[in-house]
């Protein structure tokens, strides 16, 4: 049977495929720890679900413009303009099919076979191979716990090539679980200045910051930076709606144009009903609700990262957003554990999750092999049991 060299490129998802595993040994009755999934433990708020059902008792169960309803679209930029001092037209905006859709359709609308875009690590599993799609190339700049995981401008000057297409940031990051600071992102945005380089800016976490982190929107930095950012938001880590599949993308009309008529193609629009929904989550009762989550997440991740350094040969940085703490554990690579030899992440990964059944994810994908990605999005009796069992594993 013929596969497409283009499909056979593609690697598999690293944090679906432990998520995966640690189902299945559930399955068999095991007690699995899973630090795996990157989605709120919390469920959606009922106001949303109720929009739902209202929409579907109204028929709402129709084919939509494929960038999505008038309405959804013109309550995403009040929100852009209100919340983040980005003045879209409701035109600027496409309605995607969750936020790996939204990354995805913008690469193909922006990228041609033979452009470079510029990836630091850690970045996200989806990121390299949606640049793989689109026949571009991914220019990897590598950071580590020394720079705190973040690019240093002079990597930034040096990376930049004739070929240069797209630099693409997300803060705060998955799976880091660190934020650029205003100040770093107008550096960045200031080295862009007479380049035609875009930008995509995922802002997926944005809402959930910590301690005295503060959140900035790039394209609000300057006019410049307006000009060549894609936006990219959505709707799963924010309100909890993870299975509702709604992401979106705001910028240069031409652009977002590109991307519709690639979706009046690729999938139309996004579920109906859903995107009434979306409307509801937008409207000011959230805020108790995204407030209730991030005191919960920042709670969770200060716990999580003090007992992950005070583990022998565990190294962890404390979570400014999003909800991973990405600890180096490279300090165990070269030992024997119950016969397991740990020669890097997938290692680690792989022997933890048999001997001691904690599935966490490795950080090779991500670019980072002396790295681990734990989410603390599961409830803080499961993080201790976890973090039990992982320093009693590295204990042997």
């Amino acid at each position: 049977m013929k596969v497409s060299k283009r499909a056979q490129a593609v690697a598999p998802s690293a944090t679906i495929a432990v998520t995966s595993r640690a189902q299945e040994l559930k399955a068999q009755g095991v007690d699995v720890v899973g630090f795996g999934a990157g989605e709120p433990d919390f469920d959606t708020p009922d106001y949303i679900k109720e929009a739902a059902v209202k929409s579907l008792k109204a028929g709402k169960t129709k084919y939509t413009p494929a960038a999505g309803i008038p309405q959804l679209r013109k309550a995403i930029a009040e929100k852009l303009q209100k919340e983040n001092g980005l003045n879209y037209t409701p035109e600027q905006i496409i309605v995607n099919i969750g936020g790996k859709h939204s990354v995805y359709e913008a690469m193909q609308a922006v990228l041609d076979p033979g452009d470079e875009v510029i990836l630091p690590t850690p970045y996200w599993v989806t990121y390299p191979e949606t640049i793989k799609l689109a026949g571009a190339t991914a220019k990897i700049i590598e950071t580590d716990k020394s720079t705190d995981y973040k690019i240093s401008l002079g990597q930034l000057k040096k990376a930049i090539t004739k070929k240069t297409a797209m630099l693409l940031i997300n803060s705060p990051n998955n799976p880091g679980g660190f934020t650029y600071t205003p100040g770093e992102l107008k550096a960045i945005a200031k080295i862009l200045e007479g380049t035609n380089i875009m930008v995509i800016s995922d802002e997926i976490y944005e809402k959930l910051i910590y301690g005295d982190t503060k959140f900035v929107s790039f394209a609000s930095l300057s006019e410049d930076a307006f000009g060549r950012t894609l936006t990219l938001n959505g709707f799963s880590k924010t309100y909890s709606m993870t299975g509702w599949r709604l992401g979106y993308v705001a910028g240069p009309l031409e652009v977002i144009r590109a991307m519709g008529r690639l979706q009046d193609h690729m999938t139309s629009n996004a579920a109906t009903f859903g995107q009434y929904a979306a409307i509801a989550a937008l409207g000011e009762q959230s805020a108790a609700a995204i407030e209730q989550m991030r005191a919960e997440f920042e709670r969770r991740g200060k716990y999580m990262s003090e007992r992950l350094n005070g583990m022998d040969g565990v190294e962890c940085p404390e979570a400014s957003g999003a909800f991973y703490c990405f600890p180096d554990v490279s300090a165990h690579y070269g030992r024997n554990i119950n016969g397991a030899k740990i020669t890097g992440s997938m290692d680690f990964a792989k022997a933890l999750l048999e001997q001691a059944n904690v599935a966490l994810v490795p950080g090779l994908p991500f670019g980072c092999d002396n790295n681990v990605r734990l989410s603390f999005a599961c409830s803080l009796e499961q993080i201790t049991k976890g973090l039990d069992r992982l320093q009693e594993w590295l204990s042997q």
